[in-house]
């Protein structure tokens, strides 16, 4: 049974591996004729979004004009404003939001605080989204946004006046609203800051009765959705399960059907990473290696997840975690012969330097773009399974989605319904018992006739959603004879293209 438990969110942040320390563990041993020149002659992300892009686009029938237009942003704000730091001086704070595609509205991506935010970066994840969001049939644009900061410097009052500054710049500018733009939280970010944002969108939109609309990844409290918290990392375990069905995927990476004994090795142990662990090993799967960015532990007969999060709250590290083997050099835990690999990180953290040393038969893009072109190609070549970002990480968005609709309700999932299903499972019951002459355990009775609460209709949508999503993908793979990657934009572009036909706009 799918665990209930919600981690404290500040504990849970996005998982920080950065590039440039997996290209210092991989100048340690070069292979496969790969020299340090070529790894650091990878594309930028942007860039490697592109060139996925181009891949599925050829696939299409569509007019380069059209393709270039689905492919470039749109729109991209920059904006900067003061803070005064721990020391009294003035700090100037740069701020990005990149609005990809406007073919559907309103516009959606998460807001990152990271020292690593620049413009290409926003632009990048902003592409990527638009593209998530079709491929998982939820009716959004993609957007991003961005500031660059390390948020751990800031104290929270700092950080306040940092989160509402920018929140101000995007209503003066209108990169937010209802209708319009609406963020969430990402790496650095999160439901506190999507209440400071809520409340400066309310001081200058008095009269908007949908303001809380305006962002979605907030608390409870404050109209957020039960179940956002675990989404990603829920919708990460959904798509594997779905794909471990599929006969030519058991086939040709010779697993057996289903979870239970799997070994799982998973980068990055933030919200993402943790949530996908718990999900996986309460299905009976082996957590057999996690890795952050200044450590890694592996056991081959598994890690308990729970275990290992009070140990990094603790320690800020995994490094002597009891019963298992600590790996300084946290790139290594790539290479660890596994079923299935999940990066849960930042981007590129699977390049060319070190894609022919991993050893995993299914890759679960469970980060935003975690793998270059060339790791692509090498990987598919060694025969690998790999379940693309755009398809594996739309969970989060998905029950944004499903946020966002409760906001505009104004109401509650299940709070019109969920007795008046239960009145009516206990009257059958009470037939089904009269007519057989066969009492019910009391157990067994409030199991059947539970209705379904606002955590259980999200769930149950995500799980619908990521089964749909996934059998899309399946079968423009087999037709396209093409991997899942290429498939899932494939889609993605085709269904934005028939948006852009019934509008009657002149680029499709």
């Amino acid at each position: 049974m799918l665990s209930s438990t919600i981690a404290r969110s500040s504990l849970l942040t996005r998982s920080i591996v950065r590039p440039s320390i997996l290209a210092r563990g991989y100048a340690t041993s070069h292979s496969h004729g790969v020299s340090q020149a070529d790894v650091d002659a990878e594309p930028r992300f942007l860039e490697c979004f592109k060139q996925f892009f181009d891949k599925a686009a050829a696939l299409s029938n569509l007019k380069p004009g059209t393709l270039s237009n689905m492919k470039e942003c749109k729109n991209v704000l920059r904006v900067e404003f003061p803070i005064k730091n721990e020391h009294g001086d003035i700090d100037i704070i740069t701020g990005y939001r990149a609005q990809h595609s406007l073919h559907r509205v309103p516009c959606k991506g998460g807001i990152r605080f990271s020292n690593e935010v620049d413009l290409q970066e926003v632009m990048a994840l902003a592409s990527l989204m638009t593209y998530k969001c079709a491929v998982v049939d939820v009716p959004f644009g993609g957007a991003k946004g961005g500031v660059r900061i390390d948020p751990k410097k800031y104290t929270l009052a700092q950080r306040e006046k940092i989160t509402r500054s920018y929140a101000l710049a995007l209503c003066q500018k209108n990169f937010i609203g209802p209708g319009l733009d609406v963020p969430a939280p990402d790496m650095g970010t999160g439901e506190q800051e999507m209440s400071w944002i809520v409340d400066t969108y309310r001081a200058f939109n008095t009269n908007d009765v949908d303001s809380a609309a305006c962002v979605t990844g907030k608390p409870i409290s404050a109209g957020g959705i039960r179940g956002r918290t675990e989404a990603t990392g829920l919708g990460v375990f959904y798509g594997i399960r779905e794909f471990l069905t599929y006969e030519e995927v058991l086939k040709k990476t010779g697993l057996t059907p289903g979870i239970r004994g799997k070994s799982i090795v998973i980068q990055g142990f933030g919200n993402v990473g943790y949530w996908a662990a718990k999900f996986f090993e309460e299905a009976g799967a082996k957590i057999i290696a996690v890795a952050e960015h200044n450590g890694a532990v592996h056991n081959p007969d598994g890690l308990d997840v729970d275990a290992l999060l009070k140990f990094k709250l603790q320690h800020g590290t995994f490094i002597d975690f009891p019963g298992s083997t600590s790996i300084a050099d946290s790139v290594k835990a790539l290479e660890i012969p596994c079923d299935i690999l999940i990066p849960a990180a930042l981007e590129k953290q699977i390049h060319v330097g070190n894609a022919h040393r991993i050893n995993a038969k299914i890759i679960g893009e469970a980060a935003n773009g975690p793998m270059t072109p060339r790791a692509d190609e090498i990987l598919l070549k060694k025969g690998a399974i790999i379940i693309p970002d755009l398809l594996l990480n739309a969970g989060g968005v998905t029950v944004s989605y499903f946020e966002w609709l409760k906001n505009l309700s104004h109401v509650r999932f299940g709070r019109l319904n969920k007795k008046w299903e239960e009145s009516s499972k206990k009257m059958l019951l009470d037939f089904i018992e009269k007519n057989l002459n066969r009492k019910i355990g009391d157990a067994e009775k409030n199991l059947i006739i539970h209705g379904a609460d606002e955590v259980d209709i999200v769930r149950s949508g995500l799980d619908d959603t990521m089964t749909n999503a996934c059998a899309e993908t399946r079968k423009s793979a087999n037709e396209k004879n093409t991997d899942y990657r290429t498939a899932a934009l494939y889609n993605a572009i085709m269904k934005i293209k028939a948006v852009y036909e019934s509008s009657g706009n002149l680029f499709a």
